[in-house]
């Protein structure tokens, strides 16, 4: 029974859910990533390039036969992936850069010295007064 109660707490915890949400938010970023550079940032590289659609290079190692597809390296497709983590890896960067720039000013920022207590106030008035009286 035990390790169920372990479980629990495990899955329970702050951490684990937040880093679940950040898995899943983080395939979603990886969707939009790879559709901005498949649809958007490819074809006009392709297009500058004299019309060569990236998706489409291939290096045929063996050619296909009946029924039987053709061996490829497909360094199109990578090339896309490079892409893709490039821009993945440059907007975490820029995210935990942000981050980091806002903890730091948090830690930076110093407290407040609390407000002294009344006793302290009723004693340091009463030793300006003895200190004003011993110099009159």
């Amino acid at each position: 029974m035990s390790f169920i109660k372990e479980f629990k707490a495990f899955a329970v915890k702050g951490n684990v859910v937040d880093m679940a949400v950040g898995i899943i938010i983080g395939a979603a970023f990886g969707k939009i990533v790879s559709s901005f550079v498949a649809d958007v940032i490819m074809p006009p590289i392709g297009m500058l390039l004299g019309g060569v659609n990236f998706s489409d290079l291939a290096v045929v190692l063996k050619e296909g036969s009946e029924g039987v597809p053709a061996v490829m390296i497909k360094y199109g497709a990578f090339i896309q992936t490079v892409v893709d983590f490039v821009i993945i890896a440059f907007a975490v960067f820029v995210a935990v850069k942000a981050i980091n720039s806002l903890k730091k000013k948090e830690e930076a920022a110093p407290a407040a010295p609390p407000k002294p207590t009344e006793e302290v106030l009723l004693l340091t008035e009463i030793r300006d007064l003895l200190s004003k009286s011993k110099a009159e």
